[in-house]
């Protein structure tokens, strides 16, 4: 019964679940280390640099003549629809979808896994650096440039709830990994799925989530443009580890999939 159930693990899990555990501990190591920089938030100094973070970067977008996000929000709020849609992936983009495409990656496209799991922790952490060094405001809590929290309708619970907040980094908008994780799952999954529509899709995807962070008021311009930062330079480590160990980490197109792992 054992060498049974061995076998049907090993048709399901391309490494077996030594393999998949391993993997599992890399990614919850990862957001153990994003949870330590949560507790930096506490700190009443670090709240009030994330405040005047905020208002540097909408001076500097101002001066650069790209201050859009107020327009952006003005135009979804009078949308409830699309309000709830953007509320919605916003929601969703960072957790199921970002955790879905990871997973159909390991068990169906698995010689390609170990090269975006490197540029996924290589890029976390750059932003968990970011995180610290830059604390920042979400524009939601600048409500006097008009920002309305549209999550927390949708949601009908304030994203600074004592729920929310013991989980997330309130001032953890420098760089936006919203943007860096579409990023960095949208040109993976362009590649490697086989439908044209999906193709697109995926190849849209970034601009989608651009769009949701800022017409949900959780993120700037200048954010999403240091997420996509932080994602390239995640993308050129692991093309350097890739030649470190490329029969291992190197990312393999569709066409490509029956290379060892």
């Amino acid at each position: 019964m054992l060498v049974r159930q061995r076998h049907a693990a090993g048709r399901i899990l391309p490494h077996g679940p030594v393999d998949l555990l391993r993997q599992i501990a890399l990614f919850a190591a990862a957001y153990y280390a994003y949870r330590l920089t949560r507790g930096l938030a506490d700190n009443p100094g670090v709240a009030t640099a994330a405040f005047n973070h905020a208002r540097d970067l909408i001076d500097i977008e101002r001066t650069l003549n790209v201050f859009i996000e107020p327009s952006v929000q003005t135009f979804v709020s009078g949308e409830r629809w699309l309000a709830d849609i953007a509320s919605w992936m916003y929601i969703n983009a960072q957790s199921s979808i970002t955790l879905g495409a990871l997973a159909w990656i390991y068990l169906r496209r698995n010689p390609s896994f170990y090269f975006v799991r490197n540029m996924f922790l290589v890029a976390f952490g750059i932003a968990l650096i970011g995180y610290t060094v830059f604390p920042t405001a979400p524009p939601r809590f600048l409500p006097e440039w008009g920002f309305i929290d549209t999550v927390a309708q949708f949601t009908g619970v304030p994203q600074d709830s004592v729920t929310v907040d013991a989980l997330f980094n309130p001032y953890a908008a420098v760089p936006s990994m919203h943007a860096g994780f579409a990023i960095m799952i949208g040109w993976p999954l362009a590649r490697l799925v086989k439908p044209k529509v999906l193709k697109v899709f995926w190849a849209s995807y970034p601009l989608i989530v651009t769009f949701v962070i800022v017409a949900t008021a959780n993120h700037f311009l200048a954010d999403a443009f240091l997420g996509a930062c932080t994602a390239g330079l995640g993308a050129l480590a692991a093309v350097w580890l890739a030649r470190v160990r490329p029969a291992a980490w190197s990312f393999r197109a569709r066409a490509e999939q029956t290379a060892p792992a």
